[in-house]
């Protein structure tokens, strides 16, 4: 078989995979072969035969077929099946016993996570149990000193409550629900004690990757120790503070903390250079053993194996005295990357592992010849990160909407860092192998270095505009841009004309973005349970109404805005009567500020809003007269947010009208039945379009009242009194806990993010 139909059943390959992201795509690419084969041979005499095409048609259909087949899901022993399926709650009671998968890492939340792999499990009623073999992988989340002394290979018993993962409820959300069934796994546990059911103790990586980061975090300390042993080992291996991440990743910087290319090139290098004086074969073998080293040291990651593979490809033409093609040496490896797992072709670390190095093999030469003007040693730093930037930024912009306008500039500075702490965290991880001592030594020489970087990053992750959100784009965008810099690539023309690809990209991003927000009028509804919170969103100006409390601003309000390409809210609306250290205005307004704030209690802003937010604030009038101050909000004073309205009812009851797009809403908190009472009394409350609630009791006297046509509420479950109330009324009912967050547009109506979750592709 010929390079180029090699390259053409890989490429078929990948394409069947890529399929699967639309219904039957598999026979679409099927088509695509045949028709190929029909067209192609006519039009290019030097073409390959018509029966490749079609081959290669089939290899798609077949590629798409093994994706479906390898999709995981519970079988009837799972131990998700334990969980009652017309359970409300979503959690069951239970002991669970089985072997530990991983070593326990910390969340977000200051808990301790590992992957249990399930034997046996006891639900938990009352004072009966019944003890059932199950099978299945969990999410174990526990408290932190009930995970002491935990690694893998241990049998435990673990009781707390067993749960099935939701899916994404708010547009832009972590879809754990997700995330869980590509790790083959449908259940979680909360973990409240576990017991050990043997001390177990065999030999694992787990025991080397502890060894080097205990040496290295010996005698540097924290951050410096865990940023040193993640950027060796990788981030998945050591918890690096989320601070410290959240920084590098806003800087673009991601990179750094993920084993990959990098450390494989300074592997393969040393060793090539270390034995250089011995034949081909010795140098493959100990070429081979320092990568399988590797592997087992920082897991099985998809960029890892990208590096490794490549890196072996390489050993292999050197043992067979050949040239490696890189580009056709990425393809191979690509292939057989998703031959192993084809799951991994929607994982954004695999896309972006090679779109990275993509970018690397085909944009750094014409790079480095346009920077000709810069020192010889200095032209890579810039063309290096710029290649890797270009290649990947359609599908960030895809996946996640949002510009690090200092990536280039950042990426520049922090090279020579970078170099130096990965090399010598490399040989200190050595070092302390042989002699933990010795390690921590060579550790501490990388004191002032990672203390170097982690100031740059800081003080990049703290300018404004370190993270500029323009909203996500199509796929159809994301394939248009990557065509521009294919044609870029490719053609000679394009090369000369780069600047015109680039006003047509940035047209390609920016046009679109900016007709959809200008005509846009959209009210969100978030699902979150502690407050209302309102996103209304019109002509490119956002209004935030509540926050929720800091996990809804920061994993639910945050990406949705972020993804939505808002940098600014015009207007802010608190209803909170009562200062709370869990509120989530404080992390909106740091990375969001704000140019109007309206709050029923304006103590809630004064020691919470960022710098930024205050500057910002400055140049409007308020009440008070104080820059940065917020406006007051009163009972029954309507506040303009743009055309539409907000009005507070009742601060004691908890209730708020809206007037959006010429239809009455109204919020419905938790009045007492006296206060319902006296709401509903003539003259107190009209008759509304949208009825927003908590999903608790309601008198039939307030129902009649407003007269609702649509009830939202704001729970998982509605009082079942007042849904035959509605129901009967003709009132059509939504629930967040279940329907997720409410969009709602003049032209579509309304619409839920779970049912647009389910009908969406894998």
């Amino acid at each position: 078989m010929g390079s180029v139909q090699g390259a053409i059943f890989c490429f078929a390959y990948i394409l069947g995979l890529l399929s699967t992201g639309i219904g039957w795509g598999g026979w679409g690419v099927l088509g695509v072969g045949v028709g190929l084969s029909l067209i192609v041979p006519r039009y290019w005499r030097k073409a390959p035969r018509a029966r490749i095409w079609l081959a290669a048609g089939v290899v798609g259909l077949v590629a798409s077929l093994y994706f479906q087949v390898r999709v995981p899901y519970p079988q009837t022993t799972d131990i998700s099946k334990l969980i009652p399926p017309g359970d409300q709650a979503g959690e069951l009671e239970a002991k669970v016993w089985g072997q530990v998968e991983s070593l326990p890492h910390l969340t977000r939340s200051q808990k301790a996570q590992f992957w249990l792999q399930v034997q046996r499990g006891e639900p938990i009623w009352g004072g009966d149990s019944t003890h059932k073999s199950v099978t299945g992988r969990l999410y174990v989340t526990v408290p932190l000193l009930q995970a002491t002394g935990l690694h893998p290979g241990q049998t435990v018993e673990i009781e707390g409550s067993l749960y099935k993962p939701k899916p994404a409820a708010n547009p832009g959300a972590f879809d754990f629900q997700k995330y869980l069934a590509q790790e083959g796994c449908f259940a979680g546990l909360k973990g409240k004690q576990v017991k050990l059911a043997n001390q177990r103790s065999g030999w694992g990586w787990w025991r080397v990757q502890q060894q080097i980061v205990r040496s290295q975090i010996r005698w540097l300390g924290s951050p410096e120790g865990p940023l040193v042993s993640a950027m060796v080992l990788g981030g998945k291996v050591v918890d690096l503070p989320y601070d410290l991440k959240d920084s590098f990743i806003r800087v673009g910087l991601a990179a750094a903390l993920a084993a990959s290319g990098f450390q494989t090139s300074l592997i393969l290098g040393v060793v090539l250079a270390l034995t250089r004086r011995f034949s081909a074969k010795v140098q493959f073998c100990i070429g081979t053993a320092s990568l399988v080293i590797f592997l087992g040291l920082t897991g099985l990651q998809p960029s890892v194996l990208r590096a490794a593979l490549m890196g072996f490809g390489g050993l292999l033409a050197l043992m067979a005295g050949r040239k490696v093609k890189p580009l056709g040496a990425m393809l191979l490896t690509a292939v057989l990357l998703l031959v192993w797992n084809p799951l991994w072709i929607w994982d954004l670390g695999f896309q972006l592992s090679f779109l990275a190095t993509l970018g690397l093999l085909v944009t750094v030469p014409s790079l480095t010849k346009w920077l000709d003007w810069l020192p010889t040693a200095i032209a890579p730093l810039f063309a290096v990160p710029i290649a890797a930037y270009l290649w990947t930024l359609p599908i960030q912009l895809y996946a996640f909407g949002i510009l690090s306008p200092y990536s280039i500039l950042v990426n520049v500075i922090t090279t020579p860092f970078i170099s130096v702490i990965s090399i010598g965290g490399m040989l200190s991880a050595l070092a302390a192998l042989i002699w933990s001592p010795a390690g921590s030594a060579l550790a501490w020489l990388l004191k002032y270095p990672t203390q170097g970087l982690i100031t740059i990053v800081e003080v990049f992750a703290q300018l404004p505009g370190n993270a500029y959100a323009v909203g996500t784009i199509s796929v159809l965008t994301a394939i248009a841009l990557y065509i521009l810099l294919g044609l870029t690539w490719l053609r000679p023309w394009w090369r000369k004309q780069w600047w015109l690809a680039l006003l047509i990209a940035v047209g390609l991003v920016v046009v679109p973005a900016w007709q959809a927000r200008a005509a846009m009028f959209r009210v969100t509804l978030i699902a979150a349970s502690r407050q209302p919170v309102m996103v209304v969103q019109e002509a490119g100006k956002t209004a935030l109404i509540n926050s929720g409390d800091a996990t809804t601003a920061n994993f639910t309000i945050l990406p949705f805005l972020q993804k939505e390409g808002v940098n600014r809210l015009d207007w802010v609306v608190s209803t909170e009567a009562q200062k709370s250290p869990k509120t989530g205005w404080s992390p909106v307004l740091e990375r969001l500020p704000a140019r109007i704030i309206y709050a029923l209690n304006q103590a809630i802003f004064q020691p919470t809003a960022s710098p930024q937010a205050m500057q910002t604030n400055s140049h409007h009038a308020f009440a008070s007269g104080k820059p940065g101050d917020p406006l007051p909000l009163f009972e029954d004073q309507p506040v303009q947010i743009g055309s539409s309205q907000f009005k507070l009812i009742s601060k004691e009851s908890a209730i708020a009208e809206f007037r959006l797009h010429n239809q009455t809403w109204i919020w419905v908190g938790n009045p007492s039945p006296d206060q319902q009472q006296t709401l509903s009394k003539p003259g107190n409350l009209r008759p509304v379009k949208v009825l927003w609630w908590s999903g608790k009791a309601l008198l039939p006297n307030l129902i009649a009242a407003l007269q609702p046509e649509i009830a939202i509420a704001a729970n998982d479950t509605i009082h079942s009194t007042t849904e035959t109330l509605l129901r009967d009324r003709g009132t059509r009912l939504y629930r967040t806990g279940k329907d997720g967050a409410i969009q709602w547009t003049p032209t579509e109506g309304f619409r839920t993010t779970l049912e647009r979750n389910e009908n969406s592709a894998w």
